[in-house]
C-alpha cells in the first residue's frame, strides 16, 4: 500500500463518523501523490503526512448561557489549531446547528493550504459551535459570545491564534467577542479579524471574499483566452461572499442571475438587484421571498435549482457539498465553461471529477475563496502597525493576492505535468510550502 493510502487508511479509522474530514483529506492527499510519491522515503520517516493530517490541539468545550426566558442552555465550543508551520492559526468561527468536530476538522485542514496559498504568514485553524444565532435577540446572541469567549480566550492571542467570522458569526457577533475577551484579558490586540471600523477592523474586509472570488475567475478566464464581461453567472447563497461576488461581477460586467438561502432559491433574468438583496439580508434578515416579492422581474423557488439555470459561469458561494453530480451534469449540458467556489468545499468529489473532465475550468475553494482570510492577515498587519490602510490600499493588494494565488498554482499544475487541473495545482502550491516550513522546524 502506498504511504498516501496507509494515511488515508490511518484518518479514516481514527475520525469515524468524520465524512467531511475524510472528504477534505482524500481530495488533498489524492492531488498531491505525484510530488509525495517523488519524495515518498523522506515523508515517510518523518511522518510529515501524518503530522499534517492530525492537528496539533483539539479544544471541545462546553458554552453555558441565559436566554431570554430565563432558561439556561448549553451548547459546544469547538476549535480545532490544526498546523502552525508558517504562522498563528487562522481561520473562522462558525456558529450554525450543523457544527461538529468533524465539520471543523475538514475546514481547519483546508484552512492550512488555504492560508499557505495567500503568500502570508498564517497557519491553518478553524472553530466554532452548534448555537444558532437565527431567531434569537441581540442580547442572547451577546450571552452566548461572552461565554464562549470566556472559555476560548485562553488559547488565543494575536500571536498565537487569531480567529474570524464565518457561517453565523458577522461584526455583531465579532464585536461581542472582542469586548469579552479585552474585558478579561486587559489587552488591547489584533486577536480577532473582521472587527468593526471603529475598533481596528479592516476596510474591504466585508467585501473580500466575495471580491477576491472574482478576482481569481478574472484572471483564469484571461489566461484561458475568455472574458467575464457579458457572461451570464449563476451564484448560490444569499450572505456575505454572494452578495459581494454578486456586486463584483456585476461591476466587471457580468450578469448574475441567481441567489438562493436555506428555503429556497431566486432566479432574477434582468439581474440580481444588489441594493435590494442587501436590504433583505443585511438589514432585515430576512427570506428570499421578501427580495421576489419587491421585484417584479425575480421568480421565487422553493428548495434547490440554482444550477438548473442555463450559465456561463457557476460560483457556489453557500455551504459543503451544495453542487452535487447531477448539478454538473445539468451545468456542463446547460454550456457553462467555469466554476470556482466561493465557498468551502462545496462541490462533490464527483461532481468536481465530472466538470474536470468535461473540460470546465475549475477552481477549488482554498485558492478561489481566499480573500476573505487574505484580508483578515491584512488586518492583523494593521493592527500591528497601529495603522488603517484606504478602502483602495487594500483592495489592491487583494487582487495582487488573488492573482498571484492563480498563478501559483497554475504552475504548480503545469510543474507536475497536470496543466489546467487547477484542483491539483492548488494542493500542490500550498502543500510544498507547508511541508518545507515543517521539515525545517523539525519533529515538532
Amino acid at each position: 500500500m502506498s504511504y498516501v493510502d496507509e494515511v488515508y487508511s490511518m484518518v479514516v479509522e481514527k475520525n469515524p463518523a468524520q465524512p467531511e474530514f475524510h472528504q477534505a483529506v482524500k481530495e488533498v492527499l489524492e492531488s498531491l501523490r505525484v510530488v509525495i510519491e517523488a519524495n515518498e522515503e523522506a515523508y515517510r520517516k518523518d511522518a510529515l503526512l501524518e503530522r499534517l493530517v492530525t492537528p496539533e490541539r483539539q479544544l471541545l468545550f462546553r458554552v453555558p448561557w441565559v436566554d431570554d426566558k430565563g432558561q439556561v442552555q448549553v451548547n459546544n465550543g469547538f476549535r480545532v489549531q490544526f498546523n502552525s508551520a508558517i504562522g498563528p492559526y487562522k481561520g473562522g468561527l462558525r456558529l450554525h446547528p450543523s457544527v461538529n468536530l468533524g465539520i471543523i476538522k475538514f475546514l481547519g485542514f483546508e484552512q492550512i493550504f488555504k492560508n499557505s496559498l495567500t503568500g502570508l504568514p498564517i497557519g491553518g485553524g478553524k472553530g466554532g459551535s452548534d448555537f444558532d444565532p437565527k431567531g434569537k435577540s441581540d442580547r442572547e446572541v451577546m450571552a452566548f459570545c461572552q461565554s464562549f469567549i470566556t472559555e476560548l480566550y485562553k488559547y488565543i492571542g494575536a500571536d498565537t491564534d487569531v480567529p474570524a467570522g464565518d457561517i453565523g458569526t458577522g461584526a455583531r457577533e465579532i464585536g461581542y467577542m472582542f469586548g469579552q475577551y479585552k474585558r478579561i484579558r486587559g489587552l488591547y490586540e489584533g486577536v480577532l479579524t473582521g472587527k468593526g471600523l471603529s475598533y481596528g477592523g479592516s476596510l474591504a474586509r466585508t467585501e473580500a471574499t466575495g471580491y477576491g472570488l472574482l478576482y481569481l475567475v478574472e484572471e483564469m478566464l484571461k489566461c484561458n483566452g475568455k472574458d467575464i464581461a457579458g457572461k451570464t453567472v449563476a451564484i448560490s447563497g444569499a450572505g456575505n461572499v454572494a452578495i459581494y461576488a454578486t456586486q463584483k461581477a456585476q461591476q466587471l460586467g457580468a450578469k448574475v442571475v441567481t441567489c438562493s438561502d436555506s428555503t429556497g432559491w431566486i432566479y432574477d433574468p434582468e439581474g440580481i438587484d444588489v441594493a435590494l438583496l442587501k436590504e433583505v439580508k443585511e438589514v432585515k434578515r430576512a427570506r428570499l421571498t421578501e427580495y421576489a416579492a419587491a421585484r417584479k422581474s425575480a421568480e421565487y423557488h422553493e428548495g434547490k435549482g440554482v444550477w438548473s439555470v442555463k450559465c456561463d459561469i457557476a460560483l457556489p458561494c453557500a455551504t459543503q457539498n451544495e453542487l452535487n453530480l447531477e448539478d454538473a451534469k445539468i451545468l456542463v449540458a446547460n454550456g457553462c465553461f467555469a466554476v470556482a467556489e466561493g465557498a468551502n468545499m462545496p462541490t462533490t468529489m464527483e461532481a468536481t471529477e465530472y466538470l474536470q473532465k468535461n473540460g470546465i475550468l475549475f477552481c477549488p475553494g482554498k485558492a478561489s475563496n481566499a480573500g476573505g482570510v487574505a484580508t483578515s492577515a491584512l488586518e492583523m498587519s494593521q493592527n500591528s502597525e497601529r495603522l488603517s490602510w484606504t478602502f483602495e490600499e487594500v483592495d489592491s493588494k487583494l487582487k495582487g493576492i488573488m492573482v498571484n494565488i492563480f498563478h501559483n498554482l497554475d504552475e504548480a499544475a503545469k510543474k507536475y505535468g497536470m496543466e489546467g487541473n487547477y484542483v491539483a495545482g492548488a494542493n500542490i502550491a500550498g502543500f510544498l510550502k507547508v511541508a518545507e516550513a515543517m521539515t525545517a522546524q523539525g519533529i515538532v
